[in-house]
């Protein structure tokens, strides 16, 4: 039977005062989404294993039943699979934001959610300005996707023994309480070099044509570099050695992709997707569907309702639930009952982030399977709640995926 995984980012949530108590998943009007939970069987599913960062990288690996103690070497690595950088065994790589920084502080994690052909040319500059590639201590910046970029460091010299704070769940702090420091003493030369290498981007960074030209349109500028969750290549299993399962990942998102590489999958890029909430669903829920024709596995992650927590926006993040229902759910699922398509169709989030806090939680989160010939629980609509009761009951390591792949 195909298989079908929808994946609304940080979608859950604590309950809202503003809402008297209720979660966004709650109110929002998603009639597909709950018809996925009134068909199908609900329970509670812990993404982020005790002790390990609360972040879509540990959750998309706990969602395709890896282990992330055992697989997790920081999302950088996932990225830089997804941007074709090939790293040897001994390098490290670093997510690299461009963010702003504003009397000392980080005012947001994204510089303002800038373009990513703004990025490519700062990152460029960077590039030629400090990436030395050769010498005791290379370094090398890859351009990404908007504000998220990658700089590696090549040749055995670094260690990913260093501390990073994730910018995304900071926004407001002192950046003098967040800089890289050394998790032992392999890593003190890193984080002293991060930390210089910080400086001198700012330094570049402060009058570059890009930054005068968002300053003069009113928006935020690229002021500062965030280098954050370094590591090394992870050694993992693909998903037809695990489960004899062929998949395909759909995301903007090149952390996802990046898994998605690791994990034996082919990686399908929509146009249009941003991994913002003016995203393609339309084109992605499409993708879907013709992939099946070839694929056991479809693996389609949207970025959006993360974004809109981050962002402590409540009303935005209701609106993405519910576009996600009418534009991606909707005809994903009409698109499988046209095409006479027997399918396993699950949903979920990868972990909460709630509206009052701008940042990721470790709370589990609801999870949805219909799967044709099993009989449905009492569950009526898909929220934190109604999953307490679900027959899946509370769902933990592999739990998941096998509940997606088998009959059980």
């Amino acid at each position: 039977m195909k298989s079908v995984i929808i994946i609304g980012d940080g979608m859950s949530d604590h309950p809202v005062a503003q809402l008297a108590g209720k979660t966004p998943l709650m109110v929002a009007q998603k009639p597909n989404i709950d018809r996925l939970a009134a068909q199908g069987r609900m329970g509670l599913f812990t993404t982020i294993p005790t002790g390990q960062p609360h972040g879509s990288a540990v959750a998309n690996l706990s969602v395709l039943g890896y282990d992330p103690v055992d697989t997790f070497r920081g999302r950088a690595v996932l990225e830089a699979a997804s941007m074709g950088i090939s790293l040897a065994p001994d390098d490290v790589a670093i997510r690299c934001n461009l963010i702003n920084v504003a009397q000392g502080r980080i005012v947001n994690h994204s510089a303002g959610h800038i373009s990513s052909e703004e990025g490519a040319e700062l990152i460029n500059a960077l590039d030629r300005a400090l990436g030395s590639k050769t010498g005791d201590q290379p370094v090398a910046f890859y351009p990404g996707v908007g504000y998220r970029h990658l700089i590696v460091l090549p040749g055995g010299w670094a260690s990913p023994e260093v501390a990073c704070a994730p910018p995304h769940d900071h926004v407001g702090e002192a950046v003098a309480d967040l800089l890289p420091r050394a998790k032992s003493t392999a890593g003190e030369s890193t984080a002293r070099f991060l930390v210089d290498l910080c400086k001198q981007a700012q330094a570049l960074l402060a009058d570059h044509p890009v930054n005068e030209r968002r300053r003069e349109a009113g928006k935020d500028i690229a002021s500062a570099i965030w280098p954050w969750s370094p590591g090394r290549p992870p050694v993992m299993q693909t998903l037809q050695e695990r489960f004899n399962v062929q998949g395909a990942v759909i995301s903007a998102v090149d952390l996802v992709m990046g898994l998605g590489q690791y994990a034996g999958m082919d990686l399908i890029r929509v146009p249009g997707a941003t991994g913002l909430w003016d995203t393609n669903y339309e084109g992605k829920a499409q993708a879907c569907l013709d992939a099946l024709k070839t694929q056991d596995l479809v693996y389609v992650h949207v970025e959006a309702t993360d974004e809109a927590g981050h962002a402590r926006d409540l009303p935005l993040k209701i609106k993405c639930i519910e576009q996600l229902d009418q534009r991606l759910v909707k005809p994903i699922m009409s698109g499988l009952a046209q095409r006479g398509i027997e399918a396993t169709v699950a949903i979920l989030p990868d972990h909460p982030t709630p509206v009052e806090t701008g940042s990721h939680a470790d709370d589990p989160v609801p999870v949805a399977i219909c799967r044709p010939g099993v009989k449905a629980d009492t569950t009526a609509r898909f929220d934190e709640e109604q999953a307490k009761h679900g027959s899946l009951g509370h769902l933990e390591g592999d739990g998941f995926i096998k509940a997606v792949l088998t009959d059980n």
